[in-house]
């Protein structure tokens, strides 16, 4: 499991680095401007109520298990102990999940969602079936980094991505928005390999086409992913991981080329760094856009302390959880880098994502 870090940023001084109960207690101690509503004690905030943790996947997958395992821990550091309830709603790679929290879910502190990381680009690049932008959302924080791999199973004779240039190969994919449809489009765009992406599985069934040999591989699932949602597949060598991205070899990959380094157009280099932007946010969690902001704070600073709780810690390395925390402030301060290139760049990596 990675060292649990956080990465200091200039927020204007915003972002606390070091979490106490006493610390959240007072920034529950507020009053909402123009609500007409003034609340004298912490535990007014979230009294006996519920917090719904949407997840635009469905159950078995690694967001879910982030998720699942975050919502456990971190109720106890919020004021008044509101009780999570886990909601799974997957549907056109996490886009329906994200769609309803972000334009339909109530904005009172009451949701709290994650997200793929790869839906952050859409409205970027013009997806009109997004109902969100994700400088409005409220970005609580992410648990982790998030890089890539392409992989086949043990059983095929494609064993590195140079080999995958010479043949068509097929593999599993969500939906076409999603990591697992985007990675083999753009190695074949950038490498000039041969992969064939078949849609419509759902998480846990792409996995299983893996296995029954449906199909010949799964490519955009992080190592992190695969650990904790199919340990076996690590543990027992099931796969060939034939390429990763990133700007390092995660650990234990060392042995498995980068994308960066494999691709020679200056351009594209370029461009991969605005693709590479998702695998930065990780595994973001978010509040509908319009949470006053007051709540934001709140869930910002429990979610970092949750991040460093022994009991949680525990909890993380039994379910092979890898984690590499980016606080909420630093999501909203990349994504608005992000935003803010230009044209051309945008346009490239558009190209690229296809």
């Amino acid at each position: 499991m990675r060292t649990t870090t956080f990465v200091p940023i200039d927020v204007n001084s915003s972002f606390i680095t070091q979490v106490a109960r006493p610390a959240l207690i007072g920034a529950a101690v507020i009053f909402f401007a123009g609500q007409g509503a003034a609340y004298s004690q912490p535990a007014e905030i979230y009294p006996h109520k519920q917090i719904r943790m949407i997840i635009p996947a469905g159950a078995g997958g690694g967001y879910d298990s982030y998720a699942r395992i975050l919502a456990k821990h971190l109720e106890k550091f919020i004021p008044g102990n509101p009780v999570f309830v886990n909601q799974n709603m997957p549907g056109a790679s996490g886009m329906v999940g994200t769609n309803w929290t972000a334009s339909v879910a109530p904005k009172d502190g009451s949701v709290i969602a994650i997200t793929y990381n790869t839906l952050l680009l859409e409205p970027l690049f013009g997806n009109s079936a997004t109902k969100y932008d994700p400088r409005e959302l409220e970005w609580i924080g992410s648990m982790g980094k998030q890089q890539q791999t392409c992989a086949t199973w043990h059983t095929s004779p494609i064993k590195t991505i140079e080999q995958a240039r010479e043949r068509e190969v097929v593999v599993a994919a969500t939906g076409a928005t999603g990591n697992s449809a985007l990675m083999p489009k753009q190695l074949n765009t950038l490498l000039g390999t041969k992969f064939r992406v078949i849609s419509g599985y759902s998480t846990s069934e792409s996995r299983l086409a893996v296995e029954r040999g449906e199909v010949e591989g799964i490519c955009g699932l992080s190592l992190s992913t695969l650990k904790a949602s199919s340990p076996e597949w690590i543990q027992n060598k099931r796969i060939n991981i034939l390429i990763q991205t990133g700007a390092e070899p995660q650990e234990g990959l060392s042995h498995v080329p980068l994308l960066s380094s494999l691709v020679k157009d200056t351009d594209d280099r370029q461009a991969l760094t605005v693709l590479a932007f998702p695998e930065e946010t990780g595994r973001p969690f978010f509040m509908p856009p319009g949470t006053p902001k007051a709540l934001v704070q709140v869930m910002r600073r429990a979610f970092d302390a949750t991040l460093r709780d022994a009991a949680f810690l525990i909890d993380a390395e039994k379910a092979r959880l890898e984690l590499d925390p980016v606080p909420g402030e630093q999501v909203e301060a990349m994504i608005r880098q992000v935003y803010a290139m230009s044209e051309p760049l945008i346009r490239r990596a558009q190209d690229l994502s296809k």
